[in-house]
């Protein structure tokens, strides 16, 4: 039985990685897309795309494999019936069932790999992405041109006459505090921070004048800092438990657990509904490998799809017990009775 192990998980493994970095190369092309697409709206180096597509890497993975593993299953088994290799197994006595060991470890293996990335990586990594890509939006938003007129840092109006490398000179800001009293500010120099995406102006050697009804105030100083009050731009982050956590009041959030737990878990949910239209006596049956691929496909991606939308706990334990069941039933009716 160990050489039938390595000789099934051997054929797999090499189909796998024929039909996976296909898939993971085609699903990146669309992330590197959706990235280029952004680029549209904020400036980013060729490092920072590199970054966001590293922060993408868990969702392609999670959306890949499942895939693939269906794929590579129906190939392999299809490929060893038509080659009378499974016939041959099964004419020495060893059951169709016995066959299927091997297939089980690998499905758990990867539906266990599946459960870390989507429960533990994508949610850390999902939130990189939304920071950075806050954070670059908010610097697009404070990105001061020179020598134009009507731009705002927060309630304030600013105007520059040169920029270099964040280093502002001879500006300006008007602005109307809460009493309805014009301001003015000027200054020979300033520059934008951005602390914990918190964006700050700070000023250098310059003057603040206040205009109220029959009186003008004037300061001079050497520093002024003010801070932007839309508050801060990038995304918070959590830790994977209060992420998860969050789902406890946050519907979308816990349909969202739903659907990559069904996800998850679909390696080990599909082995026995692809096996049991892939093992077949060639000589009586036809093969028919991509109908059994995109019918098991379009079925468990469109009950996680209802999951994600509109599932409950109780569904989630129903779809899963239902896809078992029917998955060993079809085994031992298409399979198990005939091996």
């Amino acid at each position: 039985m160990v050489s039938i192990r390595s000789y099934l998980s051997s054929n797999f493994t090499k189909t796998f990685l024929t039909l996976f970095l296909p898939f993971f190369f085609i699903i990146s092309l669309v992330y590197l897309v959706k990235i280029s697409i952004l680029t549209a709206k904020i400036q980013i180096t060729f490092s920072e795309l590199i970054q966001l597509f590293a922060y993408s890497i868990p969702t392609i993975l999670f959306h890949t494999i499942p895939i693939s593993f269906i794929a590579s299953v129906a190939t392999t088994l299809q490929r060893l019936s038509t080659d009378n290799e499974l016939v041959a197994l099964f004419a020495l006595g060893v059951p169709a069932r016995k066959v299927m060991y091997p297939l089980i470890f690998v499905a758990t293996l990867f539906s266990i790999l599946l459960f870390i990335i989507s429960f533990a990586t994508m949610p850390q990594t999902n939130q990189l992405y939304n920071a950075f890509k806050d954070s670059k939006k908010a610097e697009m938003t404070f990105n001061i041109i020179p020598e134009e007129f009507g731009q705002k840092f927060g309630r304030y109006y600013i105007y520059i006459t040169d920029e270099n490398e964040g280093k502002f000179k001879n500006t300006v800001i008007y602005y109307q505090d809460d009493n309805h009293s014009d301001q003015i500010v000027s200054a020979n120099s300033g520059e934008m921070l951005n602390k914990d995406g918190v964006f700050s102006l700070i000023l250098y050697d310059g003057k603040g004048y206040t205009f109220e009804k029959d009186i003008i105030r004037q300061i001079d100083y050497k520093k002024l800092q003010t801070y932007d009050t839309l508050g801060k731009h990038v995304s918070t982050m959590s830790g994977v438990g209060d992420y998860w956590q969050q789902s406890l009041t946050d519907d979308q959030r816990k349909r969202k657990m739903l659907f990559y737990g069904f996800i998850s878990l679909i390696p080990i949910l599909s082995l026995y509904l692809v096996a049991s239209f892939s093992i077949i006596n060639p000589r009586y049956q036809k093969g028919h490998s991509f109908i059994v691929i995109g019918a098991t496909t379009i079925l468990l991606y469109f009950i996680a799809s209802s999951l994600d939308k509109y599932g409950t706990p109780i569904m989630l334990g129903i779809a899963i017990v239902a896809s078992l069941i029917a998955g060993i039933v079809l085994f031992q009716k298409q399979v198990s009775r005939y091996f």
